[in-house]
């Protein structure tokens, strides 16, 4: 009894700890439900790339549009999509994630999570980082163009530009929903400079 007992302590307190080298810089890379999400994995293969430890955090929504199995393999670190998957203890928490981030990119951002970000909710593991972060946000919105121009949109936009929260896009083309304006992913090359850009302004700022 005494053994079962302390085997239980033992595989609860072996949860990973989040170990980043101090060379390297820790990108959060959301992915939200749009049609520009398979978009994600060129992202996240160009960031692995430019040296940094990647991270992914997806909402339900968008593994309807990718698996999480291509972005776990792509970023070569275990992808959340719930806080559940927190259960298991090789997973890094929420929270963890948040304290380490040097950069929280959210790639594609639709309405929806800038409406929760705009208004403070955390009902899962994106949201929740993104509000306990004191890491830069980055937001590459996209959607449909009257979604993106839409008063309620706009005032979240703003309000989220306000707290110091920066955007890349959309930009304007031919959308996933058969209308042309504003609302496309912006270039994902262009994401991952942006993404480099805002690391290499917190070394400068910091030095």
């Amino acid at each position: 009894m005494e053994r079962n007992s302390k085997g239980k302590r033992d595989k609860t307190s072996a949860r990973k700890v989040v170990r980043i080298p101090p060379d390297t810089k820790s990108v959060v890379l959301g992915v939200t439900g749009s049609i520009a999400a398979h978009k994600s994995a060129e992202l996240a293969s160009l960031l692995v790339k430019q040296g940094h430890e990647v991270f992914v955090v997806m909402t339900q929504d968008a593994t309807e549009f990718i698996s999480p199995l291509t972005l776990q393999t792509l970023s070569k670190n275990p992808v959340t999509t719930s806080f559940f998957d927190e259960k298991e203890n090789w997973r890094p928490g929420h929270i963890e994630l948040a304290d380490h981030a040097n950069l929280l990119l959210i790639a594609p951002a639709t309405a929806h999570i800038i409406a929760e970000l705009a208004h403070g909710l955390a009902g899962h593991p994106l949201a929740a980082i993104a509000l306990a972060t004191r890491a830069p946000i980055l937001l590459a919105p996209a959607m449909n163009g009257k979604m993106w121009e839409h008063r309620a949109t706009q005032e979240n936009v703003e309000k989220l530009r306000a707290c110091g929260v920066e955007f890349i896009g959309p930009e304007e083309g031919m959308l996933a929903c058969g209308y042309e304006g504003l609302g496309r992913l912006w270039k994902v090359n262009d994401i991952a400079f942006r993404a480099e850009f805002m690391l290499a302004r917190q070394d400068n700022l910091i030095a």
